[in-house]
C-alpha cells in the first residue's frame, strides 16, 4: 500500500485538489441558487440574453 502512495503521490494530491475544487463550485452553485444570485432569476429585465429564458416564457415568444 505504501508503495502505491509512494508512486502515484502526485497523482492523488491532484485528484484531491480537483475533488475539493470541484465541490466548492457546486456548493457555490447551490449557494447562489438558495439566495437568488444564480445566472437566470427570471427577470427579462437585467437578462445578458447567455440563456432561452424569455423564448420559453409563459408569453410564448
Amino acid at each position: 500500500m505504501f508503495a502505491f502512495i509512494a508512486e502515484n503521490w502526485v497523482t492523488i494530491l491532484l485528484t484531491a485538489a480537483l475533488a475539493v475544487l470541484v465541490g466548492f463550485v457546486i456548493w457555490r452553485m447551490i449557494k447562489d441558487k438558495k439566495s437568488g444570485n444564480s445566472s437566470c432569476g427570471g427577470d427579462c429585465t437585467s437578462c445578458t440574453g447567455g440563456c432561452n429564458h424569455s423564448l420559453s416564457g409563459p408569453s410564448g415568444k
